[in-house]
């Protein structure tokens, strides 16, 4: 498809100078662009780029000179990454699939299939499942029983949907990823090594070895409208009341949510976060990739964990946390500081014992 520059420019609130009229079909990097294609060098590094390859226009940095740099149309975006955003939505042909219901499909004759959907291969659809209009369900998808998934729905090859899992509007699944699971909860018919270590802070944790017993999830999976799950990541259902994942919301790939989780809404999950059941998360969370959140406590509107942090206890809203255990983003960085001036301290006071030593000896040996 090709879009004009000035209508690319209108798209992203952006200025224009140059052919308005030149039209390109993609968009790439500064150094493999050809003519037709928009390149993409949004800060002055990206200069040299673009005498390597053939663009005729490109995204550039405020000031940028776009007649030095060769070009025919240039668009200046003062936020280039909320530029990329649109301008790749705009270039995205999105998956291919084909209108209507695949032959392969299996659908149980009580479900209800929207208007204007797209059923791949070997898709199965459970009973009394909804699927909501112009959805697009690709290949080997699994959807249980009684599952409600609203419109325009993207769910991409090999996602598991359990049974009674409710999603919203405009939801994306990415490849392999698993909704509505057995949440993971057991319990001993005594009191567990684990109830002893929690108790006596690992003290006295003598109880003998015991047969794990399976609480059944009963809940299941509440996922608001404007929702993505990545690749391989699993939501699972609640024990009895419902998981809820917000409206707005952005789970990376390989992200762990345990049952009875509350993720609040426009919160952003990174790359292999785990969520322990019972917590509740807030709204404009953003979890930095490999953070992890204990079981049964809350993290508060707008927190930010960077990547690696542990949350342990309750996190106030708005408050910066890195480490692990976590604590105030400031605060970590004074402790690292303080961990890497260790040897030398330490060194020191080598040295100081070497010296008070010396002294006590000396006076010793002068009042003998």
């Amino acid at each position: 498809m090709q879009h004009r520059v000035s209508d690319i420019a209108a798209a992203l609130g952006a200025r224009f100078e140059g052919v308005g009229d030149l039209t390109v079909t993609a968009a790439a990097e500064p150094s493999v662009a050809g003519p037709f294609d928009l390149a993409l060098a949004m800060a002055p590094r990206y200069a040299e780029g673009l005498s390597q390859g053939r663009a005729r226009a490109a995204i550039l940095w405020e000031g940028a000179d776009w007649r030095a740099l060769g070009l025919e149309a240039a668009i200046f975006a003062p936020r280039p990454r909320l530029a990329m955003a649109v301008l790749t939505r705009s270039f995205d042909p999105g998956p291919v699939l084909a209108p209507g219901i695949h032959p392969s499909a299996v659908i149980d004759t009580s479900a209800q299939i929207g208007p204007g959907a797209a059923i791949g291969p070997f898709v199965v659809i459970g009973a009394d499942a909804r699927i909501g209009p112009e959805a697009r369900i690709a290949d080997h998808v699994s959807i249980g029983a009684g599952v409600q998934i609203g419109a325009r729905a993207l769910i991409l090859s090999g996602v598991r949907i359990g049974a009674r899992v409710r999603i919203g509007d405009d939801f994306i699944a990415q490849p392999g990823c698993v909704i509505g699971g057995d949440g993971f909860s057991f319990v001993t018919e005594d009191r567990s090594r684990v109830e002893e270590a929690r108790q006596s802070l690992g003290q006295n944790a003598e109880a003998a070895h015991q047969a794990w017993l399976r609480i059944h999830s009963l809940g299941a999976v509440r996922i608001g409208d404007n929702v993505e799950v990545g690749a391989n990541s699993t939501i699972d259902r609640g024990t009895i009341r419902d998981t809820v994942i917000g409206r707005g919301t952005k789970i990376d790939n390989l992200v762990q949510v345990g049952h009875n989780v509350i993720v609040g809404e426009d919160c952003l999950l990174c790359g292999q976060v785990g969520i322990a059941g019972s917590t509740r998360i807030g709204n404009h969370v953003v979890l930095g990739g490999q953070a992890g959140v204990v079981d049964n406590i809350s993290v508060g509107d707008g927190v930010v964990a960077a990547a690696g942090t542990l949350i342990t206890s309750n996190a106030p809203a708005g408050r910066m946390l890195m480490g692990s255990p976590a604590v105030r983003m400031d605060q970590n960085v004074e402790i690292y500081k303080a961990q890497r001036r260790l040897p030398r301290i330490l060194a020191q006071f080598a040295e100081l014992q070497k010296t008070v030593k010396n002294l006590v000896e000396k006076g010793a040996g002068g009042e003998s």
